[in-house]
């Protein structure tokens, strides 16, 4: 049982980082028909004289509807103050929190969420042309948050995805690296926590999907990547607890990989992309390291 303190801090946390209102963009495109199809643009604040890093930015939610990119907008902004050309990406998520009689997945669908994501990834070269010249496509780091940390790390994972798949990539994206904020990183250990309400598994199309699709979601399956790779964890975090990050940096060194693990004492799910937290300022960090 989930101790009530602990349920208690994790409210606040969410109420802070919820609390910032949404911040436009300067630019947004599309890189498809769909109204889920856009990027939004953040150009770097300040005097810089040159091209910059980008960041992909990747927003959570369990990837359910009812989460959209606008909760992430003020820590786009927060990249972008910081000196970085920021892509805050949507794509397709799926129905709504679970409910009676709910036919379906309702967390993410398949396969709309990752061929979306695949195909903003494709697209970002292109549309950042025109629409965030400032950005250097030669130095992009992809960061995401709890389900978007898991899409973060799939993206960057799309070179050793199973032959056959219609998202593999012949060569390695072109990333300086991937930061993941408490990601779904591992789904066989997220679902045996009970993570987002089993949201793994609906992501997937329901259990009776589990074996055949797991090799092709999975980040913890999806190794090594050959991609430069730092997860961010808060240590108090009830929502995506550390043992899944954890379990995904451990499978990543059964491959032969190192990647990453920053522990956050005295942190939560949220504080990693509140602006108003000293998490996100290390979230910054760890993503300077790595575009710079």
């Amino acid at each position: 049982m989930t101790d009530p303190a602990a349920v208690e801090r994790d409210a606040a946390e969410a109420a802070s980082a919820f609390a910032h209102p949404a911040v436009a963009p300067d630019v947004t495109a599309a890189y498809g028909e769909h109204p889920d199809h856009v990027v939004d643009f953040y150009a770097p604040r300040g005097e810089a004289t040159g091209p910059v890093p980008l960041v992909v930015v990747l927003h959570g939610g369990a990837w359910r509807a009812p989460y959209d990119r606008q909760h992430i907008t003020p820590f786009a902004d927060f990249l972008a103050r910081r000196g970085f050309a920021v892509a805050n990406v949507e794509y397709r998520r799926g129905s709504s929190l679970p409910h009676q009689s709910a036919e379906g997945p309702v967390a993410g669908r398949w396969p709309e969420t990752f061929d979306d994501v695949a195909a903003a990834m494709d697209a970002l070269p292109g549309l950042v042309a025109t629409a965030l010249p400032q950005a250097d496509v030669r130095r992009v780091v992809v960061t995401g948050h709890s389900a978007g940390g898991h899409l973060a790390l799939w993206a960057a994972a799309r070179h050793v995805l199973p032959y056959g798949s219609p998202w593999r990539l012949s060569v390695p994206p072109m990333l300086r690296g991937v930061v993941a904020l408490a990601p779904i990183a591992d789904f066989t250990v997220a679902e045996e926590l009970g993570v987002c309400g089993g949201a793994s598994a609906q992501l997937l199309g329901g259990a009776e999907h589990w074996d055949e699709r797991l090799p092709s979601a999975d980040p913890a399956s999806l190794l090594p990547t050959g991609i430069a790779t730092a997860v961010v964890q808060g240590r108090d975090d009830i929502v995506v607890p550390q043992e899944v990050a954890e379990a995904y940096v451990a499978a990543a060194a059964k491959a032969g990989e190192m990647v990453g693990l920053t522990l956050l004492d005295g942190v939560g799910h949220f504080p990693l992309i509140d602006p108003a937290a000293d998490a996100c300022a290390v979230v910054a960090e760890e993503i300077s390291q790595l575009a710079w």
